[in-house]
């Protein structure tokens, strides 16, 4: 699993970028807004990505924020909601007015975006309410430091940020921050 590309922007276009990554170049699937972010090219870029397999489709979808990359995740588990509409609502929409349109269970903030109509917008909400996560590394104030760096530690290994947050909860508090990590893994070899 590909969890983050650094290299040289080559080219953009309208929802992707061209990543030169030592000798390959790489097609990563932007939202829009991300475009106008972007250093000029030949610039050095980062991307937290979700890699994406279907029978007939390989994919990179590419996010300047973990922030962004974490609701995308999020946004993939509701039925209904592949990878290309998940896209476009953070095209249309900032990650945090996403958020609170779900969490506000506002169907009128949902059905603006494109491809949202009224039965996904109750989906969205239905299947997300009270699942959505903090920003990694915002996690609540009663986290302790050391289970922040065990969730940053496993979005690193390609984890979604819920599925981290479900290993954190089995852990007992009074562990060594590399025992927590071990456990955590121990949690997803099940």
């Amino acid at each position: 699993m590909i969890a983050a590309i650094t290299g040289l922007l080559e080219a953009t276009g309208p929802d992707w970028v061209l990543v030169q990554v030592g000798g390959f170049t790489i097609r990563v699937y932007v939202p829009t807004s991300t475009v106008s972010r972007l250093p000029a090219l030949g610039q050095s870029v980062r991307f937290n990505t979700h890699f994406y397999i279907r029978e007939d489709v390989i994919a990179l979808y590419g996010f300047l924020t973990a922030d962004e990359l974490a609701l995308f995740d999020q946004l993939l588990t509701v039925s209904g909601v592949g990878p290309k509409l998940a896209q476009s609502m953070l095209s249309a929409a900032s990650a945090d007015s996403l958020r609170s349109a779900i969490a506000s269970e506002s169907v009128d903030k949902l059905t603006p975006l494109p491809g949202i109509g009224k039965k996904l917008a109750a989906r969205l909400i239905l299947e997300l309410r009270g699942k959505l996560t903090a920003p990694p590394g915002e996690a609540s104030p009663a986290s302790p430091p050391a289970d922040l760096e065990v969730l940053e530690a496993l979005l690193s290994l390609g984890y979604t940020t819920a599925d981290a947050q479900a290993a954190l909860k089995t852990l007992p508090p009074d562990l060594e921050l590399e025992e927590k990590i071990r456990r955590a893994l121990r949690y997803f070899a099940r």
